[in-house]
């Protein structure tokens, strides 16, 4: 991710209410996002996190249906709290996905298991996000997922490591992709930065993908660090 300098105000507002970064992320369009935990350290903790990239309004509810009576908002990405108040499991995914339609629902959770994620991200979700996930790394999920990419934490999805050499059969332009891809750049912002086209990074991202053994362009990313050893390709 490229390094901003910028200036952020947090003000403290009413649940439903944007907490506003003043100034948007240079190089990102702003974003309209509802947050919605019914614990209000955890909300306002994660509302910060986001604010302080300056990722643009982010909207709070404390209970699912607070944060029903505000889907008739457009906005660019929902987290839902899998254990608040009134989601009733994956339930509560269902009945907001059909609210906001063409709107990204994601799941966040205290807990961290595979079988939650997976199953979450079976019924739809645009990602399963902890909320241990470093300050970075949610920026960077929530920059995918409202991007329309699916999102969830390789740690807990990968089960087998990635094929021996796997690395070095990249091609120069598929490491360029991958270098991209780890810097939590998009499909279009890599295609800007290497003068693509953008269906090319995408045919890239699938061919680089299907040599790594990864499920998706995070897994991919993960396995770039993992396999080089902590650092990008």
């Amino acid at each position: 991710m490229r390094s901003r300098q910028k200036q952020t105000r947090i003000e403290r507002r009413q649940p439903g209410e944007p907490v506003v970064g003043v100034d948007c992320a240079k190089g990102f369009d702003p974003m309209k996002i509802l947050l919605a935990d019914d614990h209000d350290l955890v909300r306002e903790t994660l509302a910060a996190f986001l604010l302080a990239e300056g990722l643009g309004e982010v909207h709070s509810a404390r209970t699912f249906d607070e944060a029903l009576s505000l889907l008739n908002q457009r906005f660019d990405l929902v987290l839902l709290d899998y254990n608040m108040p009134g989601m009733n499991g994956f339930e509560g995914l269902a009945r907001a996905k059909a609210i906001a339609v063409g709107t990204p629902v994601a799941i966040i959770s205290g807990t961290t298991q595979r079988e939650l994620a997976e199953a979450a991200l079976r019924e739809g979700a645009a990602g399963f996000v902890p909320k241990t996930l470093a300050a970075r790394s949610m920026v960077a999920a929530v920059q995918i997922m409202a991007s329309g990419e699916v999102f969830a934490p390789i740690s807990l999805l990968q089960d087998e490591d990635p094929p021996e050499g796997a690395l070095a059969s990249l091609t120069k332009r598929e490491t360029d992709v991958l270098r991209g891809i780890c810097e939590g750049k998009s499909n279009k912002e890599i295609a800007r930065d290497l003068d693509l086209q953008e269906v090319t990074v995408k045919l890239h991202v699938k061919t680089l993908s299907r040599k790594l053994g990864a499920k998706n362009r995070t897994h991919a990313a993960m396995i770039a660090r993992d396999g080089g050893k902590g650092g990008t390709p």
